[in-house]
Formats: C-alpha cells, sequence, structure tokens
C-alpha cells in the first residue's frame, strides 16, 4: 500500500502538459471509505519539498501544519500556509505546494462518500465543503486532529467508524468557526443561527417575536419571511414551539410541578401555559408526564 499511495500523491511532482487527476492510491474506480491520515515530514521530505499542481476528482483533504510553512498554490491563486492554520480542499481544486524544508505537520486525505455523509445538510454547509477554506486551527480543531491521528494508528472492530466520525465532527468544528468568524447579518441561515441562539439564551423570558428582531437588528415582518423560508412556519409559530419543546424536556425527564415549568418558561399564568400546552402537544401537560413515564393519572 506504501508504494502505491506514493504513486498516488506525488506522481504529479514533474510537471505535466497537463493536470493530473488521482483517486486514492492511484485507482480509477471508487476507493474504500476510509480516512487517511500521515505527515508532511515523511513525505514532502522525500520530494525535494514541492508538490507540483495536481487535483483529486472524489477526496478532499485537510492540511496542517505545526511549524515550518508552505507557499500554496489554489486554482492559480498564492496564499501561505503558517503554524496553526489549516487549509481545507475540496475535490477537483487544483492544488501544489512548495514547503520549507524541515515542514511538519499533518494531512487527512477524506474521500468524497465520507464527506458527503456530514449531515444533516444545509445550504450553509454545502457551500463551505465546496470551497476551500484558510485559517486559524482552533484549540478544539486541533484536539480533534490528535484524536483523529490516534485512531488512524489504532486498531480495533470500529476504527473505520472512529475515524469517520471524528473527521466528521473536525468538518464541522471547522465549518461552525470559520462561518462564525465572518457573519452576513442578512443571510438567512446566518440570522437563523443568531435566532435558535438567542431563543436558547432567552427561553425564560417570555421574549416576544419583537424582542428577537429588535435584537437581530431586523424587522420583525423580515424575521418573519426568514423563519418562514427556513422551518415553514410564522416566526410566533417558531417561538413557541421552541418553548413548548423545553417544556416536554422539563415535563418528562424532571419532578417539577408543572405550574413550575410554565413559570420557568416565561408564563405567569399556569392554567393558560396548560391550555398552550395542549393546544400544541393534543394532552395536558400531566397527562404528557403520565405517558412518557408510564405513570397512572387521574385525569
Amino acid at each position: 500500500m506504501d508504494g502505491s499511495f506514493i504513486e498516488w500523491y506525488y506522481s504529479c511532482m514533474n510537471q505535466p502538459a497537463h493536470i493530473p487527476i488521482f483517486n486514492l492510491f492511484g485507482e480509477t474506480t471508487a476507493f474504500p471509505d476510509v480516512v487517511h491520515c500521515e505527515a508532511v515530514l515523511d513525505r514532502a521530505g522525500l520530494h525535494g519539498w514541492v508538490i507540483s499542481p495536481h487535483r483529486h476528482t472524489q477526496m478532499a483533504q485537510v492540511f496542517q501544519i505545526s511549524s515550518g510553512a508552505a507557499r500554496v498554490t489554489l486554482d492559480g491563486a498564492e496564499t501561505r500556509l503558517e503554524p496553526g492554520q489549516y487549509l481545507y480542499i475540496p475535490p477537483q481544486i487544483v492544488h501544489g505546494f512548495e514547503f520549507t524544508r524541515g515542514t511538519e505537520g499533518t494531512v487527512l486525505s477524506i474521500p468524497s462518500p465520507v464527506v458527503a455523509r456530514l449531515g444533516p445538510k444545509t445550504p450553509a454547509l454545502s457551500d463551505w465543503l465546496g470551497t476551500h477554506r484558510h485559517g486559524a486551527l482552533s484549540e478544539g480543531a486541533d484536539a480533534l486532529l490528535a484524536s483523529i491521528k490516534g485512531a488512524y494508528g489504532s486498531n480495533g472492530d470500529f476504527r473505520a467508524q472512529r475515524l469517520v466520525s471524528l473527521t466528521h465532527a473536525l468538518l464541522a468544528v471547522l465549518a461552525d468557526e470559520s462561518t462564525a468568524a465572518m457573519p452576513s447579518p442578512r443571510d438567512p441561515n446566518r440570522q437563523m443561527q443568531r435566532l435558535d441562539a438567542l431563543i436558547s439564551e432567552h427561553l425564560a423570558e417570555g421574549w416576544s417575536a419583537r424582542d428577537y428582531a429588535s435584537t437581530l437588528h431586523v424587522t420583525t415582518g423580515h424575521l418573519n419571511r426568514v423563519v418562514r423560508g427556513a422551518a415553514g412556519m410564522s416566526l410566533t409559530a417558531y417561538l413557541e414551539t421552541a418553548v413548548m419543546t423545553e417544556a416536554c424536556r422539563l415535563i418528562a425527564f424532571t419532578r417539577l410541578p408543572v405550574a413550575e415549568v410554565g413559570y420557568r418558561l416565561g408564563y405567569a399564568d399556569p392554567p393558560y401555559f396548560s391550555r398552550r400546552f395542549r393546544l400544541r402537544m393534543g394532552e395536558t401537560p400531566s397527562a404528557y408526564r403520565a405517558r412518557v413515564s408510564g405513570e397512572r393519572t387521574g385525569e
């Protein structure tokens, strides 16, 4: 496997007349669902620290530099990869490297089927995964990368599953952190993320639709259109759904009195809370608790 991997990874070292295309291990057929992990030093040092421009049709890669540096070409544009940074390259992107001698870091090679299974899918996630990304590697992402390296060198019946799960977590963290660093206030997906965060933070305060819209610096009508487009319901219904979802958790998994659950979620009038719960859930809070816990009720 080692020799064939060198062919896949470095057979593009001599400048060809066309951009070479490679699948995993040099194969032209679909490759197995694995995640390959290797050190930059172990490969690039054998080839003069230069990797000529090439691309992969069925593989994404994540590069991380811990020491040294690399000059990178991405579809003809140049950037620099420094210590503490990562580079994500999706399939089809033409890329090449000139590493400084002695550069150390890690390369993850991720088959497209593994990347495709990362979900649930959203437009924002699909956009992130389809574009090359470059940025600082956070402490959390670095810890995940270390876990991937550990899993790659381990044995066990579920080694492949561990590698895929950890790689999904790494990609999700990189995507989340990079999009959070570049907020787009008018982007519907970003606005929904911010709304959900506000709902979690202020769930017990009885905030109205106007309160959320004001905090997001948009009109209530605009926020209502964003929510309806993303969730298929009005802003008011979306907010109440979030409240009632939390009510179900508290009723099912705590022994708090129903009235106390209502108070914690911003309902000052317990009978009104019970009516809204019954309208939403089709049964009273007490009946819901009895059903999910297996208890009997006198209602």
